[in-house]
């Protein structure tokens, strides 16, 4: 618990809330993805450290765009590709392909305007690089080497982070891999389960990410746990 540490400085990460992600008319909505901005609003208000929004950000040639591979293993949501490390091709991941969606400078990628904006201090783009893909908001899942990093990690440091709060979109991808890397990055990590929604709310998909999460040391909390009521007293 964050009671027992003697410091205790809290970032909160507002995951990919964005208007491709979200109904009625996003390319890759998340269901009831809209519905969590007052959630998150609330949290925006309370004295956390830093306060950090990420957005994907991709070009229009993007790995994961389903666009951009040729049939018939082109389907959003079926088609399974490998990719191979740039850099050093024997490095190998598999990633599912999706409908285009928050493309560079189109409205899509904008966050939503239900987001009380001017409560977040930092903005962090990811998915920028073609070639990977990056569901983590901190790098991609390569490492020998890695080709894309963001610049999340050292604003957290910079902020002298202790714990990180995670919020947004989606459960079952990029909420998923921001927590894991947050705790790898050395951070006490929570995700705030009012506050986040997933593609696959099935046992297999958010299910299976939340058993995920909490085996890399993740802690799932709720809105009027004990882990929130400490960000709340530091007011």
């Amino acid at each position: 618990m964050a009671s027992q540490c003697t410091v205790f400085n809290p970032a909160l990460i507002v995951v990919d809330l964005q208007e491709d992600f979200c109904p009625p008319n996003g390319a890759l909505a998340v269901a009831g993805g809209r519905e969590i901005a007052p959630i998150i609003n609330s949290l925006l208000t309370l004295p956390f450290t830093t306060r950090i929004a990420t957005k994907d950000y991709h070009p229009r040639a993007h790995i994961s765009f389903a666009s951009n591979h040729p049939p018939p293993d082109n389907k959003p949501f079926e088609s399974i590709i490998t990719i191979a490390n740039p850099y050093n091709p024997s490095e190998t991941q598999t990633s599912r392909l999706w409908p285009d969606h928050c493309v560079q400078g189109t409205p899509g990628a904008e966050l939503i305007q239900e987001l009380d904006a001017k409560n977040i201090q930092h903005i962090v783009e990811k998915g920028k690089d073609e070639r990977v893909e990056m569901y983590s908001a901190f790098t991609d899942p390569f490492e020998n080497p890695s080709v894309s990093t963001s610049e999340l990690a050292k604003i957290l440091k910079e902020a002298q982070t202790t714990h990180v709060f995670v919020t947004g979109l989606a459960t079952d991808y990029c909420v998923k891999h921001t927590a894991i890397d947050a705790a790898k990055e050395g951070f006490k990590t929570y995700v705030v389960k009012d506050a986040v929604r997933g593609v696959d709310p099935s046992p297999e998909g958010c299910g299976a990410a939340e058993k995920d999460m909490e085996a890399a040391g993740i802690v799932m909390v709720r809105l009027d746990g004990e882990e929130l009521g400490m960000v709340k007293a530091r007011a």
